[in-house]
């Protein structure tokens, strides 16, 4: 294919739909041939990509055919389809696409979790470095319940929202450091190991339960998925695969803050939880199955939704003409 001649036959087409485009106010004569204009720019780019991948050409009339589009269909269509996207393509596909990774961190967690916490128990220098006698009897009776009630619902709602939001995004984005997320992973662990050794060195083993399970399941989940999230963006820069590592961590970079996005929704419904049911003075068989729900909610989203948006496509990474035309890679 000869591309100079290519445009040289068409560049009046390029041209005049450049005209109508930036026009403010178009008769119907106009706008019907805007409409075909528009449509034989998309087939030129459509043979240009298939015949002769030339970055430039095909940057030229990415631009004019995205350009086009949008003032065919409107800003208001457009952000309702972005939305729509957004809520029922990306987010579920980008979750979907990690799972297994979102599953080996969730092994791991709880399995450091649990050793942290024997460990905890049965070692009394590991016990006394948490306190003093008096102060863990205060944690265990005292503090621990307490926690969940010290402020308004509302005000603790969205201050366990933002802080949990905060974690979960620096999880992500520092993914491409492998040891920040691997850090805040084991951190997490840790912390809920020790105030796991805590409560039932004091006979309070049902208690830590009733209270930590109803927010706890949804909560620690997000932040499982936002550690896998991490991990396997580092994962990518480490091997790429046939792209360029550029190229790839461009996209699973795109891929993943979806991830951290979506997640803030997960993360909203976790503090509404537990500012609202954890110390609610309901039956504890309620609270924890409100926050099992909840889970099952999330994974209905995640595998449901996930594996039929990743079989229509989708991976979570933005739309061709909102992430920027990539220029072609050999092999």
């Amino acid at each position: 294919m000869d591309l100079d001649a290519f445009a040289a036959a068409h560049r009046d087409q390029w041209e005049r739909l450049d005209v109508l485009v930036g026009r403010r106010h178009l008769s119907g004569a106009e706008t019907d041939e805007l409409v075909s204009l528009y449509r034989t720019c998309a087939r030129h780019l459509s043979r240009v990509r298939s015949a002769a991948p030339d970055p430039q050409l095909i940057a030229e009339l990415s631009s004019r055919v995205a350009t086009a589009r949008g003032r065919l269909t409107g800003t208001r269509e457009v952000r309702a389809h972005s939305m729509r996207r957004f809520m029922f393509q990306a987010v579920p596909a980008a979750l979907y696409r990690i799972r297994w990774w979102t599953c080996g961190v969730m092994v791991a967690e709880i399995a450091l979790a649990l050793v942290v916490g024997v460990w905890t128990l049965h070692s009394p220098e590991a016990m006394a470095s948490l306190g003093s006698p008096e102060r863990l009897d205060e944690y265990a009776h005292e503090a621990f319940e307490s926690y969940y009630s010290t402020y308004s619902a509302p005000d603790f709602a969205a201050q366990v929202w933002t802080n949990n939001a905060r974690i979960a995004a620096i999880c992500v984005a520092s993914g491409i450091t492998g040891v920040l997320p691997l850090y805040m992973l084991y951190a997490n662990a840790v912390n809920l190991g020790q105030a796991g050794a805590v409560m039932v060195d004091h006979g309070m083993l049902r208690v830590f339960l009733s209270l930590i399970s109803p927010h706890g399941l949804l909560e620690l989940t997000c932040i499982f998925v936002a550690g896998a999230a991490g991990l396997k963006l580092f994962w990518t820069m480490l091997v790429p695969g046939p792209r360029s590592r550029f190229t790839a961590l461009a996209t699973e970079g795109r891929a993943l803050i979806t991830v951290a996005v979506g997640l803030t929704a997960a993360l909203a419904v976790a503090g509404l939880i537990e500012a609202f049911v954890t110390p609610a003075p309901i039956a504890w068989p309620v609270k924890i199955t409100i926050g099992a729900g909840a889970l099952g909610l999330l994974w209905a989203y995640t595998l449901i939704l996930g594996r039929s948006a990743v079989a229509a496509g989708a991976t979570g990474d933005l739309e061709e003409n909102e992430a920027g035309y990539v220029q072609p890679e050999a092999g």
